[in-house]
């Protein structure tokens, strides 16, 4: 496939030089529409099984077996996304995805038992497609590998999975209280059929397969190894390969685990996905201790507005601070918003307050989000970088369900507002990893200290 960029030279980079990437429509719209079902699948799974047993322990439990599943098994699946391509694992899997919501729909509204639900729970969560891997992956093979336009596509991305945590919470929210409490996972199908399998269709932007017996492939830098018109490696291949397994990530590496960054991500996504999980489950139970149920959709939304809004700041702004740096200033202020939120929700039910917390907690989200998937492009072999973004999109997942699990369980023993705890939990435990094992972070392909950004040899407008 042909590496297309749009050149942006020393101005902003923008959205609009990004979408103009020959064939990016065709996959980000699909994509958007595909990797909904994420978003919907927890807080549909948490309405419907409090519907049916009463509990929000329950519910939390349920969704943390989901959540649990898929962080523990999509890696697998981004694994052989890069072996035999996306259409090959993506089409199966919407079928499996399928059917184990069917199941546990009907298992719900049958009111079997909760071991059933786990059961069907688990199966459920495996089998959700990764499409936002897929779609970042998409990226980094239209884009050139030091392309100014990367970190702009790694906050696009961020920005379009904020936004489906605004609209697919709020959408299955409405259709549970509104329609019926099985509708939010309905329509959760729906989409991932509709999206998912248009998507699959898309072959012309799709990532070579990784053949098998392959390696890993040159890593970050040792991807600008070619091969002159006599088959003999440059002096530029042979430096970049040589940092490569430098900084663990040359032909050995096979596995997107073997890169010690993104070991450290790992853990600053589960904070991350704790603040989804525990947001989720303790403003549902808020609401409906004050009363105002139907507030549960607006007060989500405005969290996830808030990250939306970050987001797109994100990607428009020209850093001159390296990624890891970044990562390492934001977390703390994430961390700081969170404590704010958890110790105003056990003062009083005040909607109105907690809304704005909530938006600057969201604000607080894409920051560091971003950054840890910019990063992802900077530390790890081409060959598997689906498989570490899958890595990353599970942690999120892993930690979504333990914040749900702890939300519930902290709401039923406690009170509604003792939920918003688990958030404050999973982020402060993962700013203690990342500050701990932060030199893992920095990029050592060579200029990763420059001021001017990562990996970056002449000043461009983000790193």
């Amino acid at each position: 496939m042909a590496n297309t960029a749009t050149t942006t030279g020393e101005r902003r980079p923008r959205y609009g030089d990004l979408l103009r990437t020959p064939g990016a429509w065709r996959f980000v719209l699909p994509g958007f529409l595909a990797r909904q079902p994420i978003a919907m699948l927890g807080i549909g799974t948490v309405l419907l099984v409090e519907h049916s047993t009463g509990s929000y322990g329950a519910a939390g439990l349920v969704t943390a077996a989901s959540g649990v599943a898929m962080a523990l098994l999509s890696p697998q699946g981004g694994k052989l996304t890069d072996r035999f391509g996306q259409g090959a694992v993506l089409v199966p899997a919407v079928f499996l995805h399928t059917l184990a919501i069917s199941l546990l729909i009907v298992l719900a509204l049958r009111e079997a038992p909760l071991w059933t639900l786990f059961a069907a729970a688990v199966p459920a969560g495996a089998s959700t497609p990764p499409i936002s891997p897929m779609v970042r992956a998409r990226w980094s093979a239209c884009l050139e590998k030091n392309s100014p336009l990367m970190t702009t596509a790694a906050a696009f991305e961020s920005v379009t999975d904020e936004f489906t945590f605004v609209v697919g919470p709020v959408l299955a929210t409405a259709l549970c209280t509104g329609v019926h409490p099985a509708a939010g996972l309905i329509a959760e199908v729906a989409l991932i059929i509709g999206g998912g399998l248009l998507f699959a269709a898309q072959r012309g932007t799709e990532p070579p397969a990784r053949k098998r017996g392959a390696g890993a492939g040159s890593g970050a830098d040792g991807d600008a190894a070619v091969r002159t018109d006599t088959g003999a490696r440059t002096d530029e291949g042979r430096r970049g390969r040589g940092r490569a397994r430098a900084s663990g990530t040359g032909r050995s590496a096979q596995s997107a685990l073997s890169v010690p960054g993104v070991r450290v991500l790992i853990p600053a996504l589960l904070g991350i996905g704790a603040v989804f999980g525990g947001m989720q489950v303790s403003v549902a139970a808020f609401t409906q201790s004050v009363g105002e149920p139907e507030l549960n959709g607006v007060l989500y939304g405005v969290f996830a507005a808030g990250n939306t809004m970050a987001a797109l700041a994100v990607g428009a702004i020209r850093w001159k601070r390296n990624p890891h740096t970044r990562l390492l200033i934001a977390y703390p202020m994430l961390v700081l918003a969170t404590l704010t939120l958890a110790v105003t929700a056990q003062l009083a039910p005040w909607l109105t307050l907690l809304g704005m917390l909530g938006l600057l907690a969201g604000l607080c989200v894409a920051p560091s989000m971003i950054t840890s998937f910019t990063l992802v492009e900077l530390l790890v072999p081409s060959a598997v970088r689906t498989e570490a973004f899958t890595w990353l999109t599970g942690a999120v997942a892993l930690g979504q369900a333990a914040g749900s699990m702890t939300a519930g369980q902290l709401t039923d023993a406690f009170g509604a507002g003792t939920g918003f705890l688990a958030p404050l939990a999973g982020t402060g435990l993962a700013l203690a990893a990342l500050v701990t094992f932060r030199r893992w972070l920095s990029d050592r392909s060579g200029g990763g200290h420059s001021p001017r950004g990562v990996g970056h040899g002449a000043p461009v407008a983000v790193d």
